[in-house]
């Protein structure tokens, strides 16, 4: 991890707290991030942002699996064809974008 300090945290109202971070993610993984919120959405009946999207994955008891150390994760194969992104082929980025753009909007 490369230390550039310590960002700061805010304690919400709901008891809860906050820490503005930032990601360098795929536009895949963008696109992932768009269907969970769509997802999201859908069960709450309202709009959901992708930082409450990612909020909620983190929270997720699937997402516990993903911190622990790689020789104590599940093996691949145990894990649905869905739930890695990595295993998409190559595209030039500009095409991956363009595509990441259109699942989000919802018309891919």
């Amino acid at each position: 991890m490369n230390d550039r300090g310590t960002p700061p945290i805010h304690a919400t109202p709901d008891g809860e707290a906050e820490i503005a971070v930032v990601l360098r993610l795929p536009w895949e993984d963008v696109a992932r991030l768009g269907q969970d919120a769509g997802r999201l959405a859908a069960q709450t009946q309202r709009p959901v942002t992708l930082d409450e999207a990612v909020s909620h994955r983190l929270r997720s008891p699937r997402a516990a699996t993903h911190a622990k150390p790689p020789a104590e994760q599940p093996a691949a194969a145990a894990m649905p064809a869905s739930a890695s992104v990595s295993s998409l082929p190559s595209r030039p980025p500009a095409e991956q974008a363009r595509q990441a753009i259109e699942r989000i909007n919802g018309s891919a």
